[in-house]
């Protein structure tokens, strides 16, 4: 991983974080000194499950990073995609607590970095500062609570199209970099189910195959197939961070207004 220090004065405009563009004005004043940009590298690690959660990282631009939970048997189950509408690390708690996930970098790119100490500074100086955040930990919370729902109740060709969708959302790319062997890990099935849904896709022109990659040819019939998840989970942002959740349209939005918490 490579960074420098954050220049105090602002944020670069390509490296939004939407989470942070809904800060307002006094508060990112104080995280700006000590934000540093960072450039996450495609499968990096940033968290091992026990790890001490020393920063907190919000993703910027087109960057995913995801929840990873190990299980025993080997498999690696993904729990959340996070991407610029959120943060991981010690975000919700107090920071330097052990880290319950595997946190991985899905998708390649720059990210800005926090010392759990200084944001426990700055939550200290601003109330508005951290109902935000309380906000976002109750989005959060929402979108692991629809999770295990999805993959409880939904097919896995619902949820290959759901994930494919939140992918495409977020980085603004119908061209998706992954193989079928990562996504049958992301979604906790094996290869030969998830081998058999993307040819389905396929066939039915939803969906294209390409040398580690999966691009997606017709959203709105990629969109009707898929459970409703995303579209709950968003829906749920937008009442309670408005403007944060992110959508194939915002990739270069202009500066937000800082939300009323």
């Amino acid at each position: 991983m490579h960074f420098l220090p954050r220049d105090a004065q602002s944020l670069r405009p390509e490296l939004g974080s939407n989470l942070l563009r809904a800060l307002r004005p006094a508060d990112l004043a104080l995280l700006s000194p000590k934000l540093e940009e960072v450039q996450c590298a495609p499968r990096q690690i940033l968290y091992q499950p026990g790890d001490d959660v020393g920063h907190v990282y919000f993703p910027c631009g087109a960057t995913l990073l995801s929840f990873i939970i190990p299980l025993e048997s080997g498999k690696d189950v993904e729990a959340a995609l996070i991407g610029r509408e959120g943060a991981v690390g010690g975000i919700v708690s107090h920071g330097r607590l052990p880290a319950y996930a595997r946190t991985v970098v899905q998708f390649e790119g720059p990210a800005l970095r926090l010392e759990c100490v200084e944001l426990e500074k700055a939550k200290a100086q601003s109330l508005t500062l951290r109902q935000l955040f309380a906000r976002y930990a109750d989005c959060l919370m929402a979108q692991m609570f629809q999770s295990i729902a999805c993959n409880a109740a939904h097919s896995i060709e619902q949820r290959t199209a759901k994930w494919l969708l939140a992918t495409m959302d977020r980085t603004n790319d119908p061209a998706i970099a992954i193989t079928q062997e990562q996504l049958s890990g992301m979604l906790g099935v094996g290869r030969s189910y998830v081998a058999r849904v993307i040819r389905t896709l396929k066939d039915r022109g939803l969906i294209d195959i390409g040398y580690r990659r999966l691009i997606i040819q017709d959203e709105r019939g990629l969109r009707d197939t898929a459970c409703d998840c995303n579209e709950l989970v968003s829906r749920h942002f937008h009442e309670v961070l408005e403007g944060v959740y992110p959508s194939a349209s915002d990739q270069n939005i202009p500066e937000k207004q800082p939300l009323d918490v």
